[in-house]
């Protein structure tokens, strides 16, 4: 039997093996070989990797590191002009037998073996709605007595023939808009089509609320690592197509004030034989009591895992009252306006799940996914059953009622002392390292200092005068 790696580089005319890996925030990096260099020598030794300069892994003093190829992964390169394959690669240390404690993929396999271990029969499934705008241009600028941004969407408005700065719009009128209101339908089904080319599969494209060039694309249940794969090579041809339509893609919860914003929710479900341990027919939901436990876990864990599911300050932008993003910790049937929605359309045995809405897309999607199925598990190793799903508007109830409900963090600083407060869930089987842990809360914190010293030109308008 003929290797099929072989077999595409002859029949593509191969010139360059390109190997991709992210970074501990979820950044790609990649190496390229000459496509004569990859052979089985390679692929079982794999390439040195200096990971002192990739943020989140290595100090100088111990940088080096091994990149093996992960040969189930490869594709052909939609955008290379070089014929190239493309494959994902796990990171080792120099000598180590098993892979690199804070490479994200690594984490999303060692998620996936203690499900495993401690359910055996059971797997993981995963569905990805990843939102996002698309604009016309983007300005942004940032020094020492200037600072500003400036987006223009002709979806927004065209004043003398260019596209408008965005203005808060009727957002709702906006979902699922048909032409000359969506511009983007071909620019998504080329985003689509090259997604599935990646052999990943799409379950369809839409226009998302947001007036100002918000779209969405949905993808199809994988399995945990291969769903943190598929989003992170989304997101990459997402912006890399918008590049080739001359827009920009991006994937901030937030960009702009008084609009909808984006998120990345997760329909997730387990699944034994074929159908979903979470179904019972007589159950609340209809959720089995494994399901509901799953549940309570993740609303239990829900505040600690803001600070990887949502971990920009730009995050806690997006989730505030009035535009559908969840800000208390609670479970309902077919509401959106809860942090967990059990879908009313998919109540079968082979489908019923639930979406968990909080995350958005500026987390590393394989952490991500694997924070939510810990979270998940221990739910179910505790029983923390969550009781009977709430009915209404959440944010709707009395106000005694509704304090009785956690609320997610409003500041990334929060969602960080949430993490370091409770996380004794994801060390569970060495899943998650504490230096990892450790490592992301520092690097995060940082971020959140940067921006929390800088003047904000709102700041300007409220304050300049007084």
């Amino acid at each position: 039997m003929k290797d099929p790696i072989a077999v595409v580089m002859a029949e593509q005319g191969i010139e360059f093996v390109d190997l991709m890996y992210t970074d501990l925030l979820g950044s790609w990096h990649h190496l390229t070989l000459p496509a004569s260099r990859f052979d089985q020598r390679l692929v079982t030794r794999g390439v040195g990797v200096d990971g002192s300069s990739v943020v989140g892994f290595r100090a100088t003093k111990a940088g080096d590191m091994v990149l093996l190829p992960d040969v189930t992964s490869y594709f052909v390169s939609p955008f290379a002009e070089h014929p190239t394959l493309c494959m994902l690669g796990n990171l080792m240390d120099v000598g180590a037998q098993e892979g690199f404690p804070r490479d994200p993929r690594f984490v999303a396999r060692k998620a996936e073996r203690l499900l495993a271990a401690e359910r055996p029969g059971e797997s993981s499934l995963w569905l990805p709605e990843l939102e996002f705008f698309l604009f016309d241009d983007v300005q942004v600028w940032s020094q020492t007595g200037q600072a500003g941004y400036r987006l223009t969407s002709a979806e927004a408005s065209v004043v003398g023939g260019e596209a408008a700065v965005p203005t808060v719009s009727s957002h709702r009128k906006s979902y699922h808009a048909a032409a000359p209101q969506d511009r983007f339908s071909d620019v998504r089904s080329e985003m689509c089509r090259v997604i599935a080319s990646l052999d990943i599969p799409v379950k369809y494209h839409h226009h998302e609320v947001g007036g100002a060039g918000q779209v969405e694309i949905e993808l199809a249940f994988m399995p945990l690592q291969r769903a943190g794969d598929a989003v992170a090579l989304a997101k990459w041809v997402i912006r890399s197509v918008a590049e080739q339509y001359g827009l920009f893609a991006t994937f901030m919860p937030k960009p702009l004030f008084g609009e909808a914003g984006s998120g990345l929710h997760f329909h997730q479900y387990l699944l034994r034989d074929g159908h979903s341990v979470f179904h019972d027919p007589a159950g609340p939901g209809p959720l089995s009591e494994v399901g509901r436990c799953y549940v309570g876990g993740l609303l239990r864990h829900g505040r600690a895992l803001a600070a990887l599911t949502n971990p920009s300050t730009n995050s806690y932008k997006r989730l505030v009252p009035g535009f559908e993003a969840p800000v208390r910790l609670a479970y309902s049937v077919a509401n959106r306006t809860a942090a967990i929605r059990v879908p009313g359309y998919a109540a079968s045995g082979e489908d019923a799940r639930i979406e968990y809405r909080p995350p958005d897309a500026t987390a590393n999607p394989h952490l991500a996914l694997a924070a939510m199925l810990m979270a998940g598990l221990d739910g179910i190793r505790h029983h923390l059953d969550p009781g009977p799903p709430l009915s209404g508007d959440i944010l709707a109830l009395p106000p005694e009622q509704l304090a009785a409900i956690p609320a997610l963090p409003t500041s990334l600083s929060e969602a960080l002392d949430a993490l370091e407060e409770d996380h004794d869930f994801l060390l569970e089987g060495g899943v998650f390292t504490r230096d990892l842990l450790e490592t992301w809360v520092a690097l995060k914190r940082a971020e959140a200092q940067d921006v929390a010293e800088r003047p904000h030109p709102r700041e300007f308008e409220l304050y300049f005068t007084t």
